[in-house]
C-alpha cells in the first residue's frame, strides 16, 4: 500500500505541501487544514491572451537568405544581429494559464490530535482525519472526471459537529463573488442579501475574466465562471455577502464546477449544468463513478521494488536524501507520475498538459516563462510516460492539439519560410501560436513542432491502428515532412542537407572570435528530428500504401542529411562545426535527442556515437555550476537507461526525487536556473521520472522487446505488471537476485517480435489476446 499512498502527519502550510487532484481539466491543491481548508483551484482553459495573425515578422522571409549566407560564410555574429532584427516572433497577446480563486472553508477551533492526510493514488481521493474537542472529523476530496466537478464531503462522529464558512477569494484576475439562495440559478442577478435556511443548499458564484498584462495586453482572455454548491445534512446555512456559513450540520458536501468560453462555450451554462447533474446524482454516486473511472486506468500497472516503509512521505523523502535506501518510495514516485497523468490529461480534455499540468502555482504565470506549452522538451516530456505506463488514452488531448497546431503552422511556414507544410517553434499557447519565440538563444527552435509530432507516431507504435494512422497522425506527419523538404538546404561546401538558421535550444556556442552566438546552420537537434520525421513519413506512407512520390523524396533527402560528428573532446557535436560551448554547464542537451527519445544512437548499433553521447553527459555534470533541475534529472535518467547503465539512471532518478521534487513529490524547476527566482512547479519531472523508470525495466523499438535492460544492481528483487511495449504488447516482469525470474508478454494482435534479455535474443509469435511466458532459461538454452 505504501507505494500507492502519500501520507503526512500534519496539514499543508504551503503549495508544495498540498496534495493534487484533477479530472483532466479542473485541478485542485488540497491543503487539509484544521482551522481552515484551502483548495487552490485551476483549470486548463483559464487563459489570458487571444489568437493573433500578426505574430510572424513581416521581414523574416526577405531576410532569411542573408542570414543563411552570413552563417555559411563564417560570420555568425553578423547573422545573429540580423536574425534578432528580422526573424524573431512578435507575439501580440500570447497569454498564460492563470490560477483560479481559492476555495476556502473556515472552521475555527483550537488544538487537534491524531492527524492524518492521505492521497490514495489507487482511488484518486485525498482523505483528511483528525480529532478535535473529542470529535473525530473526516474529509474526502476528489476530482470527478465522469461528473466534471470537485467534490468534498465533511463528516464527524458526533451529530451537529460540522460547521464552517465557505468563500472564494485570492483571485489574481478581476471578478465578482456572489451567493445564491436554494434553488436559485447562479447565473441570475447577484444575490448578496443575508438569509438562513435549514438543511438544504446554498451556493457561491464567481464571474471574471482571465486577463493579465505581463504576457498579454491586459484586456483579452477567457471568461471564467465558478459555481460552488454547498449541501448540509441537518443544521442551518446562512448567506452573507460573498460567503455561506454552515452551522450544526451532521455532514456537508461541497461541489465545485468551472466553465470558460475558451472554445466558444457559455461558461455559466457549463458550470451550472455540471453542478446540477452532480447534485442530482448525489455524493455517493459521484464518488462511485469516480472510483470506477479512475481505477480503470490506474489499476493497469503495479510495481514492487522493495518493502514498504511506514513513515510519512516527506520523512521518507528526507531519509532518501540522506542516503538511506527506500526503493518503495521510488516505486511510489513512478505511480505518482501515472496518477498525475490521469488527473491532468483525459480523452476529453480540451488542452494537453501545460508546463504545470492542470495545477497552477501562480509562479510560472508571473515569471518570464508563462505557464504555456514549451516545445523544446517540456511538453514532450509531459507525455513520455503515457504509452509505456499504459495510459494511451491520456495521449488523446495532445493528438488533437497537434492537429490544431499544424493547421495554424501552415501559415507560419508560408509567411516566414516560403515553405510547404507546417512549422512550430519553441513555445505555443492555447490559441495555436506557431511563430518563433521573442528571444535569441531559444526562440528559433525550428523543429519544436516536428519533435512534438513524433508523439503521434509513438501513439501508433504502441497500439498499431491503421485508421488512427490514416485519419489523425499521417496528415500531420506528412505536412511536417513537406516543410522539411522545403526548408532543408544544401551546404555550399559538402552538399549535405542542413536546417537553419536555428537554435540548438537553449544553448550558445563561441564563434571563432569568441563571440557568444546561438543560431547556426546544421544543428544536430534539427538533423535528429528531420531524419525522424522523414523516416516516419516514409514508413507511414508505406503502411498506408499512399504517396509514392513523397516516399521517394523523403528517402532521397534522408540520404543527404549531414552525419553525426564527434568533436575534439570526444563528445557528440551539438553544432555542425566543433564549436566550444559558451555555457558548458547548460541544462539543455538537445543533440542527445538522438539517444532518447529517438534511437538514432544506441550502444549496440552505434557504440562510438553512444560513447560520444555519454561524454556529453559527463562533461555537463563536471562543469562548474551545472544547471541541474527537474526535467534534466528525468532526462539524464532516461539517457542512462538507453545507455544500459541502470546504476547511473537510478542515481539521477533518486536526485530527481530528493533534489528536484518537494515534500508532496511534485517536481520543480530549481530557483536560480532559467531565470527562476524560486522553485517553480513543473509537471515534466514527474512524468519524465515515470518514463525513465519504465525505460530501465523495459525497452522496445518496434522490432525488439528488451527485458530489464537497465536494472540497477541495488534492485535485487522486484516486479512490474502492465507496462506496454511497441507493437501492441503488455508485459509483466519479475526478477530475483538481480536476474530475470519470469516475464509474461500479452499480445493485442497477431504479431511476431524478438525478445531480448542481456545478449540473448529469441523470436516469438503470438495470436490476438494471447500471451506467452518466458523465464531466464529460455535465454540461456
Amino acid at each position: 500500500m505504501s507505494s500507492t499512498v502519500l501520507r503526512y502527519d500534519r496539514p499543508a502550510e504551503r503549495w508544495f505541501d498540498a496534495l493534487p487532484i484533477g479530472n483532466g481539466r479542473l485541478g485542485g491543491m488540497v491543503y487539509g487544514g484544521v482551522g481552515a481548508e484551502s483548495i487552490r483551484l485551476s483549470e486548463s482553459t483559464a487563459w489570458s491572451g487571444a489568437p493573433s495573425a500578426t505574430d510572424v515578422s513581416p521581414t523574416a522571409l526577405g531576410a532569411l537568405p542573408d542570414v543563411r549566407r552570413l552563417l555559411f560564410d563564417g560570420r555568425p555574429a553578423e547573422a545573429q544581429r540580423l536574425a534578432e532584427e528580422h526573424l524573431l516572433g512578435r507575439p501580440a497577446s500570447f497569454g498564460t494559464n492563470l490560477p483560479l480563486p481559492r476555495l476556502r472553508l473556515d472552521f475555527g477551533g483550537g488544538g487537534f490530535r491524531g492527524y492524518r492526510r492521505l492521497l490514495d493514488l489507487d482511488d484518486g481521493i485525498v482523505r483528511v482525519e483528525f480529532e478535535q474537542d473529542g470529535v473525530h472529523h473526516v474529509r474526502e476530496v476528489l476530482a470527478s472526471h465522469p461528473h466534471g466537478v470537485i467534490a468534498l464531503r465533511l463528516t464527524a462522529d458526533r451529530p451537529g459537529a460540522v460547521g464552517f464558512t465557505a468563500g472564494l477569494d485570492d483571485s489574481v484576475f478581476p471578478g465578482e463573488v456572489t451567493t445564491t439562495a436554494p434553488g436559485v440559478t447562479s447565473g441570475l442577478a447577484a444575490d448578496v442579501t443575508s438569509g438562513v435556511t435549514s438543511g438544504v443548499t446554498c451556493g457561491l458564484a464567481f464571474s471574471g475574466r482571465a486577463v493579465e498584462s505581463l504576457h498579454s495586453d491586459g484586456t483579452r482572455g477567457a471568461a471564467v465562471e465558478i459555481r460552488v454548491r454547498i449541501e448540509a445534512e441537518g443544521g442551518t446555512l446562512r448567506r452573507d455577502a460573498g460567503t455561506v456559513a454552515v452551522t450544526g450540520a451532521d455532514a456537508a458536501v461541497v461541489l465545485v464546477a468551472v466553465g470558460t468560453d475558451w472554445a466558444g462555450d457559455d461558461p455559466a451554462e457549463r458550470a451550472e449544468r455540471l453542478i446540477a447533474a452532480a447534485v442530482e446524482a448525489g455524493y455517493d454516486v459521484v464518488r462511485a463513478a469516480h472510483l470506477e473511472d479512475h481505477r480503470r486506468l490506474m489499476g493497469r500497472v503495479s510495481i514492487d521494488l522493495g518493502e514498504p516503509v511506514d513513515l510519512p512521505t516527506d520523512v521518507r523523502r528526507d531519509r532518501l536524501a540522506r542516503g538511506e535506501r527506500d526503493d518503495d518510495l521510488i516505486a511510489l514516485y513512478f505511480q505518482y507520475g501515472r496518477y498525475l497523468t490521469i488527473a491532468g490529461s483525459r480523452e476529453d480534455s480540451p488542452l494537453p498538459l501545460a508546463l504545470q499540468g492542470v495545477w497552477n502555482d501562480g509562479l510560472a504565470s508571473t515569471s518570464g516563462w508563462s505557464d504555456d506549452f514549451h516545445l523544446d522538451i517540456n511538453t514532450q516530456q509531459n507525455y513520455w510516460a503515457a504509452e509505456p505506463a499504459n495510459l494511451a488514452e491520456c495521449h488523446t488531448p495532445l493528438v488533437r492539439f497537434l492537429q490544431r497546431l499544424a493547421a495554424h503552422g501552415r501559415a507560419t511556414a508560408k509567411e516566414m519560410y516560403g515553405a510547404d507544410g507546417w512549422v512550430a517553434h519553441t513555445v505555443t499557447n492555447a490559441w495555436g501560436y506557431t511563430a518563433p519565440g521573442a528571444g535569441l538563444g531559444w526562440g528559433l527552435n525550428v523543429t519544436g513542432g516536428a519533435w512534438l509530432a513524433l508523439q503521434l507516431w509513438e501513439h501508433y507504435e504502441y497500439r498499431p491502428d491503421e485508421e488512427f494512422l490514416r485519419e489523425e497522425a499521417y496528415p500531420v506527419l506528412r505536412d511536417a515532412a513537406l516543410f522539411l523538404l522545403s526548408y532543408l538546404v544544401p551546404h555550399p561546401v559538402h552538399g549535405r542537407l542542413v536546417a537553419g538558421p536555428s537554435d540548438s535550444p537553449e544553448n550558445w556556442y563561441l564563434a571563432p572570435d569568441g563571440t557568444p552566438c546561438s543560431i547556426a546552420m546544421g544543428n544536430t537537434v534539427d538533423r535528429v528530428f528531420a531524419e525522424a520525421i522523414l523516416r516516419i513519413c516514409g514508413q507511414a506512407a508505406t503502411i498506408l500504401d499512399c504517396d509514392p512520390d513523397l516516399r521517394e523524396r523523403v528517402a532521397a533527402a534522408r540520404e543527404r542529411l549531414s552525419p553525426f560528428l564527434i568533436g575534439r573532446h570526444g563528445q557528440l557535436q551539438e553544432w555542425l562545426d566543433d564549436a566550444e560551448e559558451a555555457v558548458p554547464a547548460h541544462r539543455h542537451t538537445s543533440h542527445l535527442c538522438a539517444l532518447f527519445p529517438e534511437r538514432q544512437i544506441t550502444p549496440r548499433r552505434t557504440p562510438e556515437l553512444a560513447r560520444a553521447a555519454e561524454i556529453v553527459l559527463e562533461r555537463r555534470q563536471r562543469a562548474p555550476g551545472w544547471e541541474q533541475t527537474e526535467w534534466v534529472e528525468a532526462n539524464f535518467a532516461a539517457f542512462y537507461a538507453r545507455l544500459l547503465d541502470g546504476d547511473k539512471a537510478l542515481t539521477h532518478l533518486t536526485k530527481l526525487i530528493t533534489e528536484a521534487s518537494e515534500a508532496n513529490l511534485l517536481s520543480y524547476s530549481v530557483g536560480g536556473v532559467a531565470g527562476a527566482e524560486q522553485n517553480i512547479y513543473s509537471f515534466d519531472g514527474n512524468a519524465g521520472g515515470t518514463a525513465a523508470l519504465a525505460e530501465m525495466l523495459l525497452q522496445s523499438d518496434g522490432e525488439e522487446v528488451e527485458l530489464l535492460p537497465a536494472l540497477p544492481s541495488a534492485w535485487r528483487d522486484g516486479s512490474v505488471r502492465g507496462l506496454r511495449a511497441r507493437g501492441g504488447f503488455t508485459v509483466d516482469v519479475s526478477w530475483r537476485g538481480g536476474r530475470l525470474h519470469r516475464a509474461r508478454i500479452h499480445c493485442d494482435r497477431a504479431a511476431r517480435t524478438r525478445v531480448r534479455h542481456r545478449n540473448a535474443v529469441i523470436d516469438v509469435a503470438c495470436r490476438p489476446g494471447e500471451g506467452f511466458m518466458l523465464e531466464e532459461h529460455h535465454f540461456t538454452a
